[in-house]
């Protein structure tokens, strides 16, 4: 039987992946004979991507004190616990929505210098919070989140209400599921008729494929599944499946390496986005925009995007949302949809907290 474990956190950008991989090895994982009756839970955070940037700029202040990565290793029956009482403040966001616009506006400029087709633009929202992040949980399991377990550490506690899968592993099967274009909820035949939509799409796709290509057999990327609308977490998404067989000695750094952070939350190509990203965002991603799930011990892994996800952090809740911009984009657009996404999350935990508590 497993005793309860301590989160394993690291705060360093190089080599957080290996460290995360040595610490499952250690525990089990990997090995010929892998550990039995364990998972563990992990979380990746999007400052990781801060070595990939290439222009010398200082990265944005985070708003969020957390770890760039941190795994527990739990066992595969251990329960969900029940999430207790929580209370809220009012939500601040940390651009104005006219800041918000007109960094859109400068994203379309650098499209037009050909520096990036595509750049993804989150905003980040902030309240008072007392009480349990697992009542946060309790609130967002309507949504069906790929990954509803929150994971916590000391002072810290991550909570997902994401639908995308960021990168999955069964054997050497390896395969993502990425979401680009947003519609409220019934909204699934507009955005399928949207060109500007499947321009977005399209893109990411091509990158998404381009990035399995550098782990898996060559000839083995496909794309079963294109575009296709799907009603999730509150709204109705465009979803493509990419897939490949992965390389016989690839293991799981250099897997999620080649595909971090994800492209729907980035742009194309991927490290210039990187780099307008940290220019025009005015805080850190912090908990957002990077990778949350389980691994096994055999080596399958199942890790879900952070887009919808709640970090909470001493007596603060943090939220992150936004969407890529291309060069039809309209500024005032681009604003609404990221409240498009963010609406149904709000609503849902303001639903659920006991009380509202001073900001």
């Amino acid at each position: 039987m497993v005793t309860e474990q301590p989160t394993f956190e690291v705060r360093v950008a190089d080599g957080a992946l290996e460290a995360v991989e040595e610490h499952l090895r250690r525990a089990g994982f990997f090995a010929a004979t892998p550990a039995a009756d364990v998972c563990a839970e992990i979380y990746l955070g999007y400052g990781l991507s801060e070595p990939l940037r290439r222009r010398p700029t200082v990265a944005r202040p985070e708003p969020a004190d957390l770890p760039l990565a941190a795994c527990r290793v739990r066992h595969v029956d251990e329960a969900v616990r029940a999430g207790g009482a929580f209370s809220l403040g009012t939500w601040e966001p940390t651009w104005a929505a006219d800041d918000y616009a007109r960094a859109v506006g400068l994203v379309r400029d650098a499209i037009a210098e050909g520096e990036v087709y595509q750049v993804n633009l989150v905003q980040h929202l902030a309240a008072a919070f007392e009480g349990d992040p697992g009542g946060v949980a309790m609130a967002l399991s309507a949504f069906a989140p790929l990954h509803p377990r929150p994971l916590a550490g000391d002072g810290w506690a991550i909570v997902s209400a994401t639908p995308e899968l960021f990168l999955a592993r069964r054997g050497r099967r390896v395969w993502t599921m990425p979401i680009k274009g947003t519609r409220p909820a019934g909204g699934a035949a507009e955005l399928q008729a949207s060109v500007k939509d499947a321009a977005e799409h399209v893109m990411i796709v091509d990158l998404e494929r381009n990035d399995l290509g550098r782990i898996c057999e060559p000839g083995s990327v496909a794309w079963p599944e294109f575009m296709r609308a799907r009603p999730m977490a509150g709204v109705e998404h465009l979803v493509s499946v990419v897939e490949g067989t992965a390389c016989q000695d690839v293991g799981f750094a250099e897997a999620v390496r080649a595909m971090f952070p994800g492209g729907s939350v980035t742009g194309a190509p991927k490290i210039a986005a990187l780099d307008h990203i940290n220019m025009l965002e005015p805080v850190g991603r912090g908990a957002s925009m990077g990778a949350l799930g389980t691994v096994w011990p055999n080596g399958d892994f199942e890790l879900a995007l952070t887009i919808r996800t709640f970090a909470i952090v001493g007596d603060r809740i943090h939220l992150w949302v936004g969407g890529g911009v291309v060069w039809d984009s309209d500024p005032i657009a681009e604003v609404e949809e990221s409240w498009v996404k963010a609406r149904p999350l709000l609503e849902a935990i303001r639903a659920a907290a006991r009380t509202k508590v001073a900001a």
